[in-house]
């Protein structure tokens, strides 16, 4: 098999998520100073406190919802090199953030013109909402952003179908535009100058841009081009399948051994569901392959697709891949079905590698034979651990016994949440450095 090969970033080299991670703070880091420069430069135009600190906590929520749309939209650059599942994170703490900040935003503004009028703060805020344009559609951007804040928390994002959650964020679009058409209406800092109005709609221009491109025109672009079908299903155990995915010009996907995609197979009752798969072989530009153990309702009806079936996939994504590398050497650490982005990135990897595959049973092993063929012709060293949970296999005298070398080494980790846990909690122990330690959540929603 065909497979693109990079090497290694030199150790010297600044790790392409700090790169990232930094550019981001840092933007948003100016940002702030620039909002706050405008909003000093507009005059405080406020008769008291309340109204002056509520402007700014306005300026502020606006700012952050710029920013939440820059997490949210998928831009291939900073996917690469931060991952979705950290993006996911920020996203949701940015969320908290401004449900935080026009919380008090409307409330220092209520109370202050509550203050100024002699009337009580919600005769105000209605008063308000009926003379003043452009309150009315904040207060119903306010309302939707509370709506997307509960539905978020963690309780009732347990409870709520992927499908449910991500109908009802989808509104939270509807609010950024009514947030908008509100500042517009009766922000004073927008209109203070033309300097600070330029800024405002090139800062609203790029956020939403970017969700425009990243999360609708790109995957367009990339399906239309690249026309994926299914060409082949096969078994790999009882619950186990493989698909196998052609196209035109596959060589020129930016996929690389370790990413997923979103695929949704266009079939008449899967056309509507979003699947997280990662590739589990790299790609050699002609097929693409997922593997998927029958865990719920997507992946169990994937073994009853036929060939020549449309597939719509948005991606590649993650930070999973051998673009983080520090180390000449690897450890890649699977656990059950997490082994296909593992398998994959052995097969691209450059320099010694050291396999480790934990399973219940041996029966559990999922593209063991390839596995152990890839190791073999590689070089590379593949351990098989079987057995209960307790004790723990993978417990830090065991992989040191494995790996002796393992603090030296850059270790990839895939598997079941809690396993990953306890590994994580070994190589913390073993003293490996963090920027050496690459793992990634595959989850759709944090």
């Amino acid at each position: 098999m065909t497979t693109v090969q990079s090497p290694p970033a030199p150790p010297t080299a600044i790790r392409p998520r700090v790169v990232a991670r930094t550019g981001l703070y840092a933007g948003l880091a100016a940002n702030a100073a620039v909002v706050t420069y405008f909003f000093v430069d507009a005059g405080f135009g406020a008769s008291n406190a309340l109204l002056v600190l509520g402007r700014l906590f306005g300026l502020y929520g606006a700012l952050l919802m710029a920013f939440q749309l820059l997490l949210v939209a998928r831009l291939p650059w900073l996917d690469r090199r931060i991952g979705m599942d950290r993006l996911t994170s920020w996203h949701r703490w940015t969320g908290f953030g401004i449900l935080w900040t026009l919380l008090a935003h409307a409330v220092f503004i209520t109370f202050g013109y509550a203050d100024s009028s002699g009337l009580d703060p919600v005769s105000r805020l209605v008063d308000l909402a009926e003379t003043v344009e452009g309150v009315l559609r904040a207060v119903a951007a306010f309302v939707i952003i509370l709506v997307v804040g509960a539905v978020s928390g963690r309780f009732a994002r347990r409870r709520l179908a992927y499908e449910t959650w991500h109908f009802i964020h989808l509104y939270t679009y509807l609010a950024v535009v009514l947030a908008f058409t509100h500042q517009v209406a009766v922000g004073t800092t927008f209109t203070s100058s033309s300097a600070a109005t330029t800024y405002w709609y090139a800062l609203w221009t790029v956020a939403l841009g970017a969700v425009f491109v990243g999360r609708l025109v790109l995957p367009l672009w990339r399906n239309w081009r690249h026309r994926l079908r299914v060409s082949a299903v096969v078994p790999e155990s009882d619950n186990v399948v493989s698909v196998y995915i052609t196209g035109r010009d596959l060589d020129r996907l930016p996929a690389r051994a370790g990413q997923f995609f979103l695929w949704r197979f266009l079939t008449k009752d899967r056309w509507w569901q979003a699947n997280p798969f990662s590739l589990s072989a790299a790609p050699d530009g002609r097929t693409l392959r997922l593997t998927a153990k029958a865990a719920g309702d997507g992946s169990a009806g994937l073994r009853h697709l036929k060939a020549g079936t449309r597939v719509f996939a948005e991606g590649p994504y993650g930070a999973f891949t051998a673009l983080h590398r520090t180390r000449p050497e690897a450890v890649l650490i699977a656990g059950g079905v997490g082994v296909t982005p593992i398998r994959a990135l052995l097969e691209e990897l450059h320099g010694h590698a050291v396999v480790v595959y934990r399973v219940a049973t041996d029966r559990d092993a999922v593209l063991y034979d390839e596995l152990r063929e890839l190791a073999l012709a590689k070089g590379a060293e593949l351990h098989l651990v079987t057995g209960p949970v307790h004790p723990d296999k993978l417990a830090p005298a065991e992989l040191t016994r494995m790996v002796p070398d393992i603090a030296d080494r850059d270790v990839f980790l895939c598997g079941p949440p809690p396993m990953m846990s306890a590994v994580l909690g070994s190589l913390r122990e073993l003293g490996v450095p963090k920027p050496q330690i690459h793992f990634e959540r595959f989850s759709l929603a944090g």
